[in-house]
């Protein structure tokens, strides 16, 4: 039995914490406390018997998120064996530039993706260099069908509404020998899903789920309207969920600058912990 990893290398929504001109608490704090800091949504998954590793989403972060993972588990100036993309939103797909002539000149390194989201990268610059140059080879993914790790390990696309200006949106279940696992860091409202997430979600036996936002509050001190960027709020999901926090483990992730939640020591915080829900951090690793 090959032991296999899940790697939680960020958890922010793209912008990140600090987000870019913003000075709200969060973002004062994590510039004074780098602990504090969060970098955008990514996952990796390690195979240490065939020493070798798999990306989610290449974040504008990627630069640094990949370094940390190959020290912690001596991968150092081994490359992922495949990239799995999400969407075309910019904290999901950017990373890839590092994979360029200019920075790591990879090659041929296999980049999954939907088929709409392959086109993209085929046939638009700055991406479409990447494939000119041969620094990537971009595979498509079909939906519902799973693409093989190993023997064990599987990575599975299922499409997800969410403002899809340039591209499809997929979420994941990434399963092991003994764990199964959800993966959905954007999606627009749970009921424009024509899946029951919480049929879904019993299903899994962990899931990292959309918590962009707590609640409507989140952006009224920097005069953003939460309607205008669709996500479930994770109000809604903790009700939707309740009946299942004995059963599988629900870690929010995605999280925006202004998330009240993100401050471990606040009210909101230990609400949400005291329903059976946490919050996925950095370095987090889940064996499956």
């Amino acid at each position: 039995m090959s032991e296999v990893i899940l790697s939680v290398l960020g958890t922010a929504q793209d912008g990140g914490l600090p987000h870019p001109n913003c000075f709200c608490e969060n973002c004062r704090r994590a510039l004074a406390d780098s602990n504090f800091k969060r970098t955008a949504t990514s996952l990796a998954i390690f195979l240490p018997a065939e020493h070798k590793w798999h990306l989610i989403d290449a974040t504008p972060d990627m630069r640094e998120q990949i370094a940390r993972f190959q020290l912690r588990y001596g991968m150092e100036s081994q490359l992922m064996s495949s990239v799995f993309l999400t969407h075309a939103h910019i904290g999901h797909y950017p990373g890839l530039m590092f994979l360029g002539k200019e920075t790591i000149n990879s090659h041929r390194l296999t980049v999954m993706a939907g088929p709409k989201m392959k086109k993209l990268l085929e046939s638009d610059a700055p991406w479409s260099q990447l494939v000119a140059n041969e620094n990537v080879s971009i595979q498509e993914l079909k939906e519902k069908e799973a693409v093989y790790l190993s023997n064990e390990t599987t990575i599975t696309p299922i499409l997800v509404p969410h403002r899809n200006e340039f591209s499809e949106t997929v979420a994941f279940w990434i399963e092991g020998l003994n764990k199964k696992v959800l993966f959905i860091p954007d999606i627009d409202r749970w009921d424009e899903w024509d899946i029951d997430i919480y049929e879904l979600a019993k299903e899994a036996d962990i899931c990292f789920l959309d918590g962009t936002f707590h609640s409507p509050e989140d952006l009224a001190h920097i005069n953003r309207d939460f309607r205008q960027i669709p996500h479930p709020l994770m109000t809604e999901t903790m009700e939707r969920l309740r009946d299942l926090t004995e059963e599988t483990e629900i870690y929010f992730i995605h999280l925006n600058h202004s998330n009240p939640v993100l401050n471990e020591d606040g009210l909101l915080r230990r609400e949400m912990e005291a329903k059976g829900f946490y919050i996925a951090d950095e370095g987090m690793e889940f064996r499956l």
